[in-house]
């Protein structure tokens, strides 16, 4: 998903005058070139995330596009303040592109995981959020946020599913019964764990806004459960909101709250947060039970 980022960024450079790149020296080296081509639109502000949103939200003003990028607790987490004031409150949009995801740099340590930055946008008004289940639906979100001026957020991972799933919105892939909702890269893993399970998967990459009405539409009796690669229960509001009126219990599964502090894999966190195909597979069976 990074390579199709930096491959899909430095052409839009090259096509559109209004695009710009602003960096905190993550990948900077990936756009060397692209740089040299276009200095007055590709810049490096150095380790300093709150300037990076900074220039973004000014660059804005002066009707540029600006792409920011880090990982995303740098990008979202630090930068929070400024995202809040330099484009929520001037009203300015931009596309924030982050890697990392919640705990794909687990090695790293907590200071490179964000399992709160959807629901920390979440506070803001007017950001869509998109979740790429796969590396080919990555260019299509930032083309698309190429032709407009909203406020983006893409999230990339290392974690992808097996193929791409393009077109946006909320689709049912395997008809059941009751809905299980995937979001982005959890995907491949809802797919394993009900693999023998007589429910309904849906899966959607833009989370936010929720699609609402393919969300009613995909219900298969009174419940749902909803699997997303971040916070658990990022989503428990919205999904309330669009089922409100339909007798309905769901369960809410993702990043629990407790910090799992021994380093390891990505993989041994997806473990300890039950979130690979065996932890999901019990939270599923014991709801539905």
């Amino acid at each position: 998903m990074r390579e199709t980022f930096i491959a899909t960024t430095t052409a839009l450079l090259d096509e559109d005058p209004r695009t710009a790149l602003v960096l905190a020296d993550i990948s900077a080296d990936r756009f060397t070139e692209v740089q040299r081509r276009h200095p007055d639109r590709v810049l490096n502000v150095g380790i300093r995330e709150q300037l990076m949103a900074g220039v973004g939200g000014g660059l804005a003003l002066t009707g540029m596009r600006p792409y920011l990028h880090s990982y995303a607790p740098f990008l979202i987490d630090r930068a929070y303040e400024q995202i809040k004031l330099d484009f929520a409150h001037q009203d300015v949009g931009a596309v924030l592109v982050s890697i990392g995801a919640s705990y794909d740099a687990a090695a790293e340590g907590y200071t490179h995981q964000s399992p709160g930055d959807v629901a920390l946008l979440d506070t803001l008004d007017g950001w869509t959020v998109h979740v790429p289940g796969h590396r080919d639906e990555v260019a299509e979100v930032l083309r698309a946020a190429a032709r407009h001026d909203d406020r983006v957020y893409v999230r990339l991972s290392t974690q992808e599913n097996s193929h791409p799933h393009l077109g946006g919105g909320l689709r049912v892939l395997r008809e059941g019964g009751p809905l299980v909702v995937a979001v982005g890269p959890m995907l491949d893993p809802v797919l394993e764990a009900t693999l023998d399970l007589d429910v309904t998967v849906a899966y959607t990459g833009t989370p936010r806004p929720l699609d609402t009405a393919a969300l009613r539409s995909a219900m298969r009796g009174d419940e749902i459960v909803v699997v997303e690669p971040y916070a658990k229960g990022t989503s428990a509001h919205l999904v309330g909101e669009a089922l409100s009126g339909l007798p309905h219990r769901s369960l809410h599964l993702g990043v629990g709250r407790a910090e799992v502090r021994r380093y390891g894999s990505r993989h041994d966190h997806a473990r300890a947060h039950g979130l690979d195909p065996a932890g999901l597979r019990r939270s599923i069976e014991a709801f539905l039970a």
